[in-house]
């Protein structure tokens, strides 16, 4: 959906970012981190009911989301690799992660409660134990 003020303008005298046609300016969209973002992004747009759904500021949000989870899967791959984290890789791991679930809950993220009533037959079975 056009914003007013750039509804007004034509497509064509937008940004490449703006009318959606590049992920960033002067960048080759085919690299794997460029690839993984776009993908994220649109994963997380479907979530909140597709590019239409969402307002500017959370397509935003949902980059900024994108690019910390490319970068916390890069950490995790040379975490991996190295069989180890240094103690300071661990310190940005973990603020990144925090950064990123500040932002997923500002978008909704929301908690999912877990079902945890206990089948019949496990309870019984448990008291007649």
């Amino acid at each position: 959906m056009d914003s007013p003020t750039l509804g007004l303008r034509k497509r064509s005298h937008r940004s490449r970012v703006t009318n959606g046609t590049s992920l960033l300016p002067d960048v080759d969209g085919r690299s794997l981190w460029a690839r993984r973002m776009r993908d994220l992004i649109a994963l997380h747009l479907a979530d909140l009911g597709g590019e239409g759904a969402v307002s500017e500021a959370e397509k935003s949000i949902v980059r900024r989301v994108a690019t910390l989870t490319v970068e916390l899967e890069r950490m995790e791959v040379a975490f991996a690799t190295a069989g180890e984290a240094s103690a300071d890789a661990l310190d940005l791991y973990q603020r990144t992660a925090g950064n990123l679930r500040r932002l997923l809950e500002a978008v909704g993220l929301r908690r999912r409660p877990r079902d945890v009533t206990p089948d019949l037959r496990d309870y019984i079975e448990g008291n007649a134990a």
